[in-house]
């Protein structure tokens, strides 16, 4: 069994933020893998998947990003899950728009849900870097991450989605590479270049 994590913030003022890629990710993946719909458990939505031949569970935290640990710790221990079978999607500042880079472990770069994961299940946890391009002064940060994909954003977000959702049989093989490589390709396709642009 797997767990696959979105984070982002509830409420509908925050729905189309930079922050709540994961949301955006996880609703993707659920469309596209016949999930029967989302139910309230765990201090959050929670969804079911088979990938692979694997019972994935899909679960987006309600407790607002900087407490996402609390929602995901529940259920890592009613599900006797393995840290390293949690695969949390987020945004990534450093990474360019449309980028996605996995890593097993690591720092957390000032990422306050990634610091409350780490704080009720541990680091090792699967993490899957969203990149959303950076602002370029930190105290831009806060309202960059906080606001809106602009207009001329969603397609590339949509098409980042969509690539990811047609690829995520990948994570549940425990193909990491792979997977960025298929994702690297489609965005290219899609007619995003290596600077994630048109």
């Amino acid at each position: 069994m797997l767990l696959f994590v979105g984070l982002g913030n509830i409420g509908k003022v925050y729905s189309g933020n930079r922050h709540n890629v994961g949301f955006m990710v996880i609703d993707a993946i659920a469309r596209d893998n016949a999930c029967a719909g989302f139910r309230p458990r765990f201090q959050g939505k929670l969804g079911e998947i088979t990938l692979a031949g694997e019972r994935v569970l899909l679960l987006k935290p309600e407790t607002y990003m900087n407490e996402s640990g609390r929602s995901v710790g529940e259920a890592v221990r009613f599900f006797k899950i393995d840290v390293a079978n949690v695969v949390v999607f987020h945004d990534e500042l450093d990474l360019a728009p449309g980028k996605v880079r996995v890593k097993t472990g690591g720092g957390n770069a000032g990422h306050n849900g990634l610091k409350s994961l780490s704080a009720h299940i541990g680091n090792g946890y699967r993490r899957v870097r969203l990149g959303i391009g950076h602002p370029g002064d930190k105290d831009l940060v806060h309202n960059y991450v906080l606001g809106d994909f602009a207009k001329s954003e969603i397609a590339r977000v949509e098409a980042l989605c969509l690539a990811i959702s047609a690829n995520a049989e990948l994570l549940a093989k425990g193909e990491d590479e792979a997977f960025q490589n298929k994702i690297h390709h489609a965005m290219e396709t899609a007619g995003y270049g290596k600077d994630g642009l048109f």
